[in-house]
């Protein structure tokens, strides 16, 4: 595995937002009881490979999803699969690790470059909605330094139409980074993210099935986004949404469950292979 080479790729934006942790000081104290402790998203690099993954799983006592990206040859990553050749190669390399098998799927048009029968080999599939249609159609890429989303109150207004519409349209089974905004409107969070602007994304996260993630990057979802999933009867999954170095600690996610006091009927667990959401729902674009 390589580390991505244009600094606009997210796990570079991860790296410069915050270096990774690798401690696990803090899991003991902070561990829900009775729950599974699953950090299904996790990225190989360079620096850190299967076995440095797996190695790092054992020292802190819980399991791991690897997710590899996946979509066209468009979106700027190193090692992004993008047919069944390359996925069904990486999914044999997986097999008889003690690790989930994910992908983090890329733009709105990734389910194209597989055959629901490839991607159903897959524990999981994971995407979120970091990048947005432009005026003219093309993708927009939301985390680099110089994105601009204009007047507040009408990105807002775009942006949650477009997580509704990510969330409808892809076979996905959790949703990743729920609730980010970008960096020039982060500092406005709680007074954007009303109410009435979550309740449309739970709702269509009830409506497919999809599971929240708890973002131990960003810190997300905040708690009355949280307590609205959990009042819905959605599923949660954990994630350290690692960058270019090791996989980052989860304390944020065990404390947030802790708090929700999730139970395990709570928490996600990939479906059978015949009951993927590449093979129940209807794939559009």
């Amino acid at each position: 595995m390589h580390e991505d080479p244009a600094p606009s790729s997210r796990r570079d934006f991860l790296r410069v937002l915050a270096p990774a942790v690798c401690a696990v000081a803090g899991h003991a104290g902070t561990r829900p009881a009775d729950i599974p402790v699953v950090d299904y998203h996790v990225h190989l690099n360079r620096s850190f490979t299967l076995e440095n993954a797996v190695a790092l799983a054992k020292q802190r006592g819980i399991q791991i999803g690897i997710a590899e990206h996946a979509g066209t040859r468009e979106n700027r990553y190193a090692n992004i699969l993008s047919n069944d050749r390359e996925l069904q190669g990486w999914i044999a390399k997986m097999e008889g690790q003690p690790v989930y098998k994910g992908i983090q799927a890329e733009w709105i048009d990734w389910a194209d470059c597989f055959s629901k029968e490839v991607v159903a080999q897959l524990d999981y599939v994971l995407s979120d909605a970091m990048t947005m249609r432009g005026a003219g159609g093309e993708r927009v890429m939301m985390w680099p330094a110089a994105f601009q989303p204009g007047d507040a109150q009408d990105f807002m207004s775009r942006y949650v139409k477009w997580n509704v519409q990510v969330i409808e349209t892809e076979p996905l089974d959790i949703f990743d980074h729920p609730t980010w905004l970008p960096a020039p409107l982060d500092k406005d969070f709680d007074a954007l993210w009303t109410e009435a602007r979550m309740k449309p994304i739970i709702a269509a996260l009830k409506r497919t099935g999809t599971a929240v993630e708890i973002d131990s990057a960003y810190k997300i979802p905040r708690m009355p986004f949280l307590h609205l999933a959990k009042s819905a009867g959605l599923k949660f999954s954990f994630g350290s949404n690692s960058g270019s170095g090791p996989a980052r600690a989860i304390d944020f996610c065990m404390e947030t469950a802790k708090q929700l006091d999730l139970k395990p009927r709570d928490m996600f667990m990939p479906a059978p292979r015949n009951r993927k959401p590449i093979l129940r729902r209807k794939v559009s674009v």
